[in-house]
């Protein structure tokens, strides 16, 4: 094996070392006093994360399974709800919704853009019923950042629940739950968290709680304030996902040593940066290219390239794993992830297996100082407040 394998994809992502020794730890019982302390003290550290003082319940599921307990738990069928529509997981709003039998007014924006507040707004003053907005942080398919901030400006001086996807942004980039005003915020183990997928994270507000116990329960399995009755004592509803709970201990642990999310937040910021300016500086086209997330960039690939055998190229003669595109963009995108137990090095190892695997699908880039510019964006980025600045490499 000439190269160690690097899981640059948008989740799953790598496992710290720390993480792998907890999940090997021997077994212990969800309903004994051992796990009530790991439960309870790994819910202090998800409040912090998340920004509330509301409880944070862990679900054994996927994201969409959270996705779907928010829909169930808070929207009654008959009632309208607003969806964002800007990608893969905007159009599973819309499929999880109609389950529920609820009424669907769809914003469609264009795959790599972000919706605009003004559109929301709109939507809210025709449909003055709507219940919600449902809506995702970050577009995990097409790496857009949607205003979620400002969405919540226009929700929490109406009736109307703001319910996000944080899968792609928790742990990641900023979305404090309380001070955005938030009603619903969820999440995935296996992303900014660096624990294996299987388990969810969600949250509600104050008010979202009023509505969830309002709303007769209409899943046996997915019951929010049964399971937050529960969690209150230090226990699952059901068989809690033991092992990731102690991987999230762990983790969370990890990320909160320093004392809050700055540093995260930096190399994040940082990461996203080095990526985007070395996939410029290789002539590529930037998928999201103004409101971008800070975990995965997607890039778009030159006409002739075949964007399968670039992505096999890459793992095979690099050891990079790189995701490709979905639906339309299929063989015609690479989503480069940076989330989680990833740093620069391992950046700069995907930059050179991007170049290298775009050389061998049909593609030509002349740069030949690609990852030297990269890594003068990392660093400067890290001179500059997270978010605010794209740091220009040429000056």
């Amino acid at each position: 094996m000439l190269n160690k394998p690097r899981l640059l994809t948008p989740g799953p992502t790598p496992l710290p070392e720390r993480v792998r020794l907890a999940l090997a730890e021997d077994m212990i019982h969800h309903r004994k006093p051992g796990f009530k302390k790991i439960l309870l003290e790994t819910e202090g550290m998800l409040q912090k994360l998340f920004g509330t003082a509301q409880p944070v319940l862990p679900l054994s599921c996927s994201g969409t399974g959270a996705m779907t307990a928010a829909v169930h738990g808070l929207f009654a069928p008959g009632e309208k709800v607003i969806v964002v529509n800007g990608g893969k997981f905007g159009e599973r709003w819309g499929k999880i919704a109609a389950t529920r039998g609820l009424k669907i007014v769809e914003i469609e924006v264009e795959w790599g853009q972000a919706v605009t507040p003004a559109q929301v707004e709109q939507a809210l003053r025709e449909h003055d019923d709507a219940k919600g907005v449902l809506m995702q942080v970050c577009e995990t398919s097409t790496a857009a950042q949607h205003p979620v901030e400002a969405v919540a400006r226009l929700t929490r001086t109406r009736d109307v629940l703001l319910v996000a996807d944080g899968i792609s942004a928790v742990g990641i980039s900023p979305c404090p739950m309380d001070a955005w005003g938030i009603d619903c915020l969820l999440t995935g183990s296996q992303k900014g968290l660096m624990v294996p997928p299987g388990m969810a994270l969600l949250s509600l507000s104050e008010r979202a709680w009023k509505r969830a116990e309002a709303i007769p329960a209409s899943c046996f399995y997915f019951n929010l304030v049964a399971e937050r009755d529960n969690l209150l004592k230090g226990q699952g509803l059901f068989t809690s996902p033991v092992n990731l709970i102690v991987g999230l201990h762990a983790s969370l642990s990890m990320i909160f040593e320093n004392g809050d999310m700055n540093d995260v937040y930096r190399k994040q910021w940082a990461l996203t940066c080095m990526v985007r300016t070395g996939a410029q500086a290789l002539d590529l086209r930037l998928f999201a290219p103004t409101h971008y997330a800070w975990g995965v960039t997607s890039i778009a690939l030159p006409s002739g390239v075949d964007g399968d055998r670039l992505l096999k190229v890459a793992a095979d003669d690099c050891g990079i794993i790189f995701a490709g595109g979905q639906d339309y963009y299929k063989g015609r995108m690479v989503r480069f992830g940076h989330m989680g137990w990833v740093d620069w090095s391992d950046v700069l190892a995907g930059l050179h297996a991007l170049a290298y695997a775009l050389r061998a699908s049909g593609g030509f880039s002349a740069s030949r100082d690609y990852l030297e510019t990269a890594l003068a964006a990392y660093h400067r980025a890290l001179d500059v407040e997270p978010g605010r600045v794209i740091p220009d490499v040429r000056s």
